[in-house]
């Protein structure tokens, strides 16, 4: 009897770990976008995410990810784009207020 040699196979590409933290500064710029912490994460987010699929093309199968640093980047923009809109509304909303009351109180 001999000893039979376990299944060899290829290994899995290991995770590139630029890809993960894109994915994960984009959630972050997501879901804090009310505090305008997108505009700094969003970008962070897109530029990792960049950076990391590029890293992973030239990897030749090694880093996989891919797709991790594609969402980092999508949510990058969605927090950015979402930060943005939500800053230039809480000012217009401010100033609406203001200027409203201003006028009441200068009537009265």
């Amino acid at each position: 009897m001999g000893y039979m040699q376990g299944g060899v196979g290829y290994a899995q590409p290991r995770t590139d770990g630029l890809a993960i933290a894109s994915l994960i500064v984009g959630i972050v710029g997501v879901v804090c976008f009310f505090l305008c912490l997108g505009i700094v994460a969003g970008p962070t987010a897109a530029i990792m995410g960049f950076v990391s699929r590029q890293r992973i093309t030239s990897s030749g199968g090694m880093l996989g990810g891919g797709g991790l640093a594609l969402a980092g980047l999508i949510l990058g923009i969605v927090g950015f784009v979402g930060s943005v809109i939500w800053f230039f509304y809480w000012v217009l909303i401010s100033s609406h207020t203001t200027t409203t009351t201003g006028l009441v109180t200068f009537f009265q």
